[in-house]
């Protein structure tokens, strides 16, 4: 039930996204409305991850020493890390979503479409599938899998529990997740 809430709410952020930006894009340059589609994966994205992740949400990820002993679970830990992730799944569609709509506007400005118009689809394909082979890594390091952070950050209890193993401990690591 968890799987089919987050792609009904994912896709009907993005559906409602996508069609209210196309309502207020028709006044606009053609450019701009080739930017709305971009607009209803971040809304996705936004929407998705934090409730295929709500459990972390509620109870916490684990946090571990600089040796991955573990020291609790952390809400704190957890919201961090699904930020990053968001934003880390925004960026990978960037460049996809971004440069393919500006080579394809000056292509169809030089007519170069109207003399082979059965290229559009391929060409869209291969811009966009260039674009992904170098995003997605890039953006999958924006931030490091094993993230930290301070203890003073955590929630108080966290932070009593940690403090009462190693009174000196000033930062605790997680696993982000992809």
């Amino acid at each position: 039930s968890q799987l089919g809430t987050a792609y009904v709410s994912a896709t009907t952020g993005a559906v409602v996204t996508a069609l209210g930006l196309k309502s207020l894009t028709k006044h606009l340059p053609a450019i701009i409305g080739r930017y709305v589609p971009f607009a209803a994966v971040a809304a996705a994205n936004c929407i998705n991850i934090p409730l295929m992740r709500q459990r972390e949400l509620k109870v916490g990820i684990p946090v571990t020493d600089e040796n991955g002993n573990r020291l609790g679970e952390s809400t704190a830990a957890a919201q961090k890390a699904i930020f990053q992730v968001v934003v880390s799944r925004i960026g990978m569609a960037v460049p996809a979503m971004a440069i393919p709509p500006v080579i394809m506007n000056m292509l169809e400005k030089r007519a170069f479409l109207k003399r082979y118009p059965y290229l559009n689809a391929p060409l869209q394909v291969g811009l966009v599938g260039l674009c992904l082979v170098f995003a997605t890594p890039l953006c999958c390091a924006l931030f490091p899998q094993k993230s930290s952070m301070p203890v003073r950050s955590l929630e108080p209890e966290v932070q009593d529990q940690i403090w009462k193993k190693d009174p000196c401990l000033e930062t605790v690591y997680f696993n982000k997740g992809l």
